[in-house]
């Protein structure tokens, strides 16, 4: 029979343990990545201090303690002081044969909405290569044509007429260039199955961004060095980092800080509408200071032609979901002012793929 300690270890979703005196007794190890902090230096933390729900709970709480009962709260934002609100459901309970001691049980939403929205993201770059296939060759066609009418014309007029001409030639240019970002989505190959070292292709990134379009930035590294291999394509993933450095350089502006962040969550896991699942414990975070996500469009920001930027062909981020979904993996954002989260979910590689030195 499997022990109370590993049952306690073996919960899927984050678990505090308060006392009598609601301080925190204990909390698994799911409730560590959730709160960011361990289980040893938030022993005996008041757990007012160190959550935040957005719920009338007090005499509900204090109701159910008295009464020895349970209490169950749907859809409240619950908040850890580590990142934006996130919204839950609640379960607490009392430990059978205490002094008052409750269970306190989160279910983040996010979990259980992650595969229906993976799901709609695909379909839609799905439609945005259907779309490529049959309209750009037709339309990239005139717009040559265009171009070097404008072109010709411009040799005839006088300097102050040029400004007409400049802008056809700019403007059409301009959408030739978004045709050839839709028709990557139908160019791109399945991804190949290799192990993947993270932290060279985050390297690989960082530096790529520094001699260009981050020269501006500043970019911090907080890797965990015991991560280890991905099942993945480095080429590919090397696309996706560059991408999301990319909008968050621009997202910045003139200057800012980017933090590259790695670290490995053993609970994180994708559930599948066949109620079958996969295990994510690799986790990439590009993390920038800039003003965060407008609003309208958080909700939407990974499908095709969403941009939060002037002239943006919402392209970038449609294709990096697209990657990470052929990888099996996942990516989400939170936002807020002042701080923008892209995390990346990866599948560790199997023992059979890493290179015989790394095992």
């Amino acid at each position: 029979m499997m022990s109370d300690s590993a049952l306690w270890a073996s919960l899927p979703i984050p678990a505090i343990m308060v006392d009598k005196e609601d301080c925190i007794q204990d909390i698994n190890g799911v409730a560590e990545v959730f709160l960011n902090a361990s289980a040893k230096s938030i022993k005996g933390t008041p757990v007012w201090d160190r959550i935040a729900i957005d719920a009338p709970l007090e005499q509900a709480f204090a109701r159910a303690r008295k009464q020895n009962s349970s209490l169950f709260v749907n859809d409240a934002d619950v908040g850890t002081g580590n990142a934006p609100p996130m919204q839950c459901n609640l379960q607490i309970a009392p430990v059978q044969g205490s002094d008052g001691d409750m269970l306190f049980l989160f279910e983040p939403q996010e979990l259980a909405s992650r595969v229906s929205i993976s799901e709609s993201v695909k379909n839609a770059a799905k439609s945005a290569i259907g779309m490529a296939e049959m309209l750009a060759h037709e339309i990239k066609n005139p717009l040559a044509g265009i171009t070097g009418a404008a072109q010709l014309l411009s040799m005839n007029l006088k300097p102050e007429d040029l400004e007409l001409t400049d802008l056809i030639v700019e403007e059409s240019r301009r959408i030739v260039k978004l045709l050839e970002q839709v028709e990557q989505f139908g160019n791109l190959q399945p991804p190949a199955h290799t192990a993947v070292n993270i932290h060279d292709v985050l390297d690989r990134a960082r530096r790529s961004a520094l001699l260009g379009f981050g020269a501006h930035m500043t970019i911090k590294e907080e890797y965990d060095p015991s991560l280890p291999f991905a099942l993945g394509d480095s080429d590919q993933l090397l696309q996706v980092i560059l991408n999301l450095l990319k909008n968050a350089s621009e997202a910045a502006g003139k200057s800012g800080t980017i933090r590259l962040r790695s670290y490995f969550e053993h609970s994180f896991r994708l559930r599948r509408n066949d109620g079958s699942g996969q295990s994510l414990p690799l986790q990439i975070e590009v993390i920038d200071d800039g003003p965060g996500l407008p609003q309208d469009i958080k909700g939407d920001i990974f499908d095709p032609f969403v941009s939060g930027r002037e002239n943006g062909t919402g392209l970038g981020l449609a294709l990096v979901s697209k990657i990470i979904s052929d990888h099996g993996g996942w990516i989400s954002v939170d936002s807020v002012p002042g701080k923008t989260v892209f995390r990346i979910s990866l599948p560790r590689a199997p023992k059979n793929l890493i290179p015989a030195k790394e095992t």
